[in-house]
């Protein structure tokens, strides 16, 4: 799923989940949207695309040709409003409600692991992951200071085999997603002498390492190409070959090469009426070894394969259910994370599946996709982020897209999680994300394009940045990037690897308004007036709500302010909180904030996370400065920049006891 600009219905592509309109008649100020969602009729799913006469068509289909109807009453959604953000969230509370079959994200309980930073063993081993390396790679994170708090040991870990082998053990051409699962036990890998069997890694990892949550790594089918028929393990689960067959839809944007090679030698099926005992049994497993929750991967397949089971939206519901069921029933916390599931199918059956992945695949090995990648999260958040919490996926600290990455995972609202080789790591970098104990600094919502960005193309048109905001509890956060020159929307047919970005410096405007909702966090006393400090560049000022500050950036540059309501305390000192400075989500380290005043001093109050380095904007140079009761050496620059440094001393958990006296 990625974004897509034009101007006529012609242009609109197949396959198209949501198409969101703008009508201007004087500029911003009469704007209005529309906006139109094609769902999931019974056993039918709607999708919108353009015609060569101007014309938009939607397109009905089941997956099934005994699945027929000749109508089509409640299949696209149409709304319209004033603002682009409020319209898309209203819109999918009211489908909810009306559809049934999913829930919005305000209504699902949210995995836990999300607070915490995290490692994924794929791009570090790919299929390769065995028990030393995890340990290893866990370990170098840790003593590096930035201590995962959860794992994912990604695909590599199963007992599967390839049927298709030759004689001799060669494999045929293009058979690399052909294996198939045949136990729901972990592999010999997993057996040996670098530990007994899973249940003492996950303990090990647990106990020697602070690792909280455990997540591993299967497929909606249970692997790529499903379960070996002939397996004695998967006999009871009544499995049958099939043969995907992909719609015109599926085809007309991208030739997907996973699922070319499984309409080509098919996929073992389980029996819908046994999915349910099957996930139970995988999972009612490893939560009995000590593992916390599971990420799905492959979830589109489900979409080809609905001939003979009564179509896609009722084989993917039966599923969808099935594997939600079994999440709630064997582990804690709603720990499912959902991959491959863009199709709306899969979209709009998520009734407690509360994280998703937004995009394809960070890839590090092809450098034109690192600014595509986050183009395509950010938009596509703007649907997926009412339902799920965006997954932006993992990332490499040491790359050339480092920073690039990492101040984009830290304004998403996600989780935070690399896949760093063990001993390859930029702990500059993951340390503007990751606090000392593992946590981070989760904002509050999906990051999102700003208003302004909407209808640009920030990876092709030559001249606009893509700005991302986000709200925290006290501040809001807008990062800046220049994803243009160094890719396209055309997905690379070869080996992109020589290719070298060109570089194209933009320069544009940012400014608090960019902001929506910041009323949320201003209070009904707030004048407009906001402190913006510049991660990058260290630098501070003071603007009216809708003023601007220019910015110009290099391609895969990106700068991260951190906007925060100018308040007054004690009739005379103006202050604004910014958080952890050190930090790329500073404010994200906020809590709370008070004020006292009397005739003879004002005293500002704060709660914040830390360690690190605080900063606020202060009208006036404190009379004293204190952390947890202990007064504490400061600095006041001339632009009205407080700051001084949070010890790794505790007080009420993580929260450290601010105090701001001023002397009146």
């Amino acid at each position: 799923m990625a974004p897509k600009t034009g101007a006529d219905a012609a242009g609109v592509p197949a396959e198209t989940q949501m198409l969101l309109l703008l009508e201007t008649k004087n500029g911003a100020e009469d704007a209005a949207y529309a906006l139109m969602l094609p769902v999931l009729e019974g056993g039918f799913r709607a999708s919108l695309q353009g015609a060569p006469e101007d014309e938009l068509q939607f397109c009905f289909e089941s997956g099934d040709p005994d699945v027929q109807t000749v109508e089509a009453v409640d299949a696209v959604f149409v709304n319209s409003g004033d603002n682009p953000f409020k319209l898309i969230k209203e819109s999918i509370k009211i489908l909810s409600k009306i559809k049934g079959t999913f829930s919005h994200i305000e209504n699902k309980e949210i995995p836990p692991i999300l607070n915490w930073f995290g490692w994924c063993t794929w791009d570090a081993f790919y299929k390769a992951v065995n028990p030393v390396g995890i340990e290893e790679g866990l370990q170098s994170l840790r003593g590096g200071g930035t201590p995962p708090r959860f794992l994912i040991i990604d695909d590599g870990w199963q007992e599967t085999v390839n049927e298709f082998k030759e004689a001799g053990g060669a494999l045929p051409e293009k058979t690399l997603f052909a294996e198939r699962l045949v136990d729901l036990k972990e592999n010999s890998k997993f057996r040996g002498e670098a530990c007994k069997n899973l249940e003492e890694l996950v303990k090990k990892i647990k106990e020697t390492h602070g690792v909280k949550y455990v997540y591993v790594w299967h497929t909606l089918l249970g692997f790529w190409d499903g379960v070996s028929s002939t397996s004695d393990a998967m006999k009871k689960y009544n499995p049958k070959l099939v043969y995907p067959i992909q719609s015109p839809g599926n085809v007309a944007n991208l030739r997907d090469v996973a699922m070319d090679t499984l309409q080509k030698l098919g996929v073992g099926i389980i029996d819908p009426e046994k999915i349910y005992e099957f996930y139970n049994d995988q999972h009612s497993y490893l939560s009995s070894v000590g593992v916390d929750g599971v990420k799905v991967d492959v979830q589109n397949v489900m979409e080809t394969l609905g001939h003979g089971f009564g179509g896609r939206v009722a084989l993917t519901q039966k599923y969808q259910r099935a594997l939600e069921e079994s999440v709630a029933q064997n582990f804690k916390g709603n720990s499912l994370i959902c991959s491959m599931s863009h199709n709306s199918d899969s979209i709009y059956s998520a009734l407690k599946s509360a994280v998703a992945r937004a995009s394809e695949d960070f890839m590090p090995h092809e450098p034109t996709l690192q600014t595509l990648h986050l183009a395509y999260v950010a938009f596509n958040s703007l649907l997926l982020g009412e339902i799920f919490v965006p997954d932006w996926d993992m990332f490499h600290s040491k790359h050339e897209s480092a920073e690039f990455h990492g101040a984009a995972r830290a304004l998403s609202g996600g989780g935070v999680y690399v896949s760093d080789k063990p001993g390859v790591h930029n702990f500059g970098v993951l340390k503007k994300l990751v606090l000392p104990d593992g946590s981070i600094l989760r904002a509050r919502y999906a990051g999102r394009p700003t208003r302004d960005c909407l209808f640009n193309d920030p990876v092709m048109d030559g001249k606009s940045l893509l700005k991302i905001w986000n709200l925290n509890d006290l501040s809001a956060v807008i990062g800046v990037f220049n994803c243009q020159g160094s890719g396209n929307w055309t997905w690379p047919e070869k080996e992109t690897s020589h290719v070298i970005p060109t570089t194209i410096n933009i320069t544009s405007y940012l400014s608090p308004s960019d902001v929506e909702s910041i009323e949320d966090i201003t209070g009904d006393d707030w004048n407009g007036e906001t402190a913006v400090y510049a991660f990058n560049s260290c630098s501070l000022s003071r603007i009216q709500k809708h003023q601007s500050l220019e910015i110009s950036l290099c391609t895969m540059t990106c700068e991260v302010f951190t906007i925060s309501p100018i308040k007054v305390f004690g009739g005379a000192v103006r202050f604004a909180p910014l958080g952890l400075i050190n930090m790329f989500n500073s404010g994200g380290a906020l809590d709370s904030i008070t004020g006292t005043a009397d005739s003879s001093a004002t005293t500002v109050q704060i709660k914040c996370r830390g360690p690190g380095r605080f900063g606020a904007y202060s009208s006036a140079s404190p009379a004293l400065c204190k952390i947890d009761a202990l007064e504490v050496e400061f600095s006041h620059s001339d632009n009205g920049l407080l700051a001084f440094d949070l010890d790794d001393g505790s007080s009420n958990g993580n929260l450290r006891n601010i105090e701001i006296l001023y002397n009146v």
